[in-house]
């Protein structure tokens, strides 16, 4: 399920590092925490597994925030709005809307890095509308899609586009397994149907992780429009989770037509 938080801001700062990503990450695992560190501890150290993959069945949008203007070699925001917007998913059973709901509501939080950032507090939570779900989908990714491979010579992962021609096949590996690790999920049959189609050129976007610290690293992923063929439940597991690798650092936020 996917809901759109309203935050505003509360201080006077207005300038935003461009790489925001993994502190709306830390937050989110923060404000689960509070309620429920044993179930924060278990998304942050273990996930949902399917073999030898761990998934962290949740994901979030950019910031919302109009037109900013860009500063320093275009690594820093400036907001000229005092009210953002920000839409996290969760792959949760209906009965969790007001749980989350409440979870989140009135939470304040500083997004930003020692340097630059924003004081925000969230004033509003509402659910968003499902969509209507359709064998074929349009999607457009909002935040870069990551799909890698490693690399067996430096063990360093390759990051793929859309356009490599392993890109189809990786990505519904990913998928697949994904959907596996959910509890009772059921089985997907054998050879499902799945048809990817970029729709227009895909736009390369690096991103830093964990900025200014010892674990700093560099993600590589792309945006660009797609379509879709596959079973309903793949559909649902995208829109809740995301798609491609590294949902819960804010990677592979879709909207569907």
């Amino acid at each position: 399920m996917r809901f759109k938080i309203t935050l505003n801001r509360t201080g006077k700062q207005r300038m935003l590092p461009m790489d925001y990503q993994y502190y709306l990450s830390a937050w989110i695992y923060k404000v689960i925490g509070k309620a429920d560190p044993e179930f924060s501890n278990f998304l942050h150290t273990e996930g949902y597994t399917a073999g030898s993959k761990r998934f962290k069945l949740f994901n979030y949008s950019p910031l919302n925030f109009g037109r900013p203007t860009l500063w320093k070699e275009k690594t820093l925001f400036e907001i000229h709005t005092d009210q953002l917007f920000l839409s996290v998913s969760f792959h949760l059973a209906e009965t969790a809307e007001k749980f989350i709901i409440g979870l989140f509501n009135n939470q304040e939080v500083y997004v930003g890095d020692q340097f630059n950032g924003l004081d925000l507090v969230v004033s509003q939570v509402e659910r968003m509308p499902d969509a209507e779900l359709k064998s074929t989908m349009n999607y457009r990714a909002v935040s870069p899609v990551v799909v890698s491979l490693k690399d067996e010579k430096t063990k360093y992962a390759q990051y793929l586009s859309p356009t490599d021609h392993e890109y189809n096949e990786l990505l519904m590996q990913n998928l697949r397994n994904k959907y596996l690790s959910i509890p009772n999920a059921g089985n997907l049959p054998d050879g499902f149907d799945f048809q990817f189609t970029p729709n227009d050129k895909p736009k390369s976007k690096l991103v830093t992780v964990k900025p200014y610290t010892p674990e700093q690293s560099k993600v590589r992923g792309f945006v660009f429009d797609f379509t879709l063929t596959c079973p309903a439940n793949i559909h649902r597991l995208i829109l809740a989770t995301g798609i491609g690798e590294k949902n819960s650092m804010g990677f592979g936020w879709v909207e569907g037509d």
